[in-house]
């Protein structure tokens, strides 16, 4: 759990085998706690209901998001990405575009998010736009 300023202590309580599964971005506590598991079944606790729930297929290309929420080191986020990869390319779904790092954030709370964008020609296009911003750049 992050700890707020104003607070001054975390905004929920977790054992050290916990984590909580749901959580928003304003350091509130989850839909429910589950036991610490491994990247492999926490990557498919998160990419199960979005992709069960929406409307991907074999053959569609997507842009993958794996947020951090402020205290998750990088290479942890890239190993949820390879997790995630991993789950996508069986179901015959591509990562074509990816953005992978703490963007939308909690303070210093740990953990990590999925976003999936199915892109089409239009989608893309956009996305690869030369981008100049304090936390995006590329193209010219």
């Amino acid at each position: 759990a992050c700890t707020v300023p104003h607070a001054g202590k975390p905004g929920f309580e977790l054992g050290e085998d916990e984590m909580e599964v749901g959580i928003g971005i304003h350091g509130e506590p989850g839909r429910r706690k589950e036991k610490l598991a491994s990247a492999a079944e926490i990557a498919a606790m998160l990419a199960g209901p979005i992709v069960d729930d929406l409307p991907f297929a074999k053959g569609d290309n997507v842009l993958a998001f794996v947020n951090g929420m402020g205290g998750t080191p990088q290479i942890e986020l890239y190993i949820m990405y390879n997790e995630l990869a991993k789950i996508l390319g069986e179901r015959g779904i591509t990562i074509t575009r990816n953005l992978i790092g703490s963007y939308i954030t909690s303070l210093e709370m740990a953990g990590c998010s999925f976003t999936l964008l199915k892109l089409d020609d239009e989608l893309t296009a956009l996305w690869d736009a030369p981008v100049n911003t304090p936390a995006l750049r590329w193209g010219e």
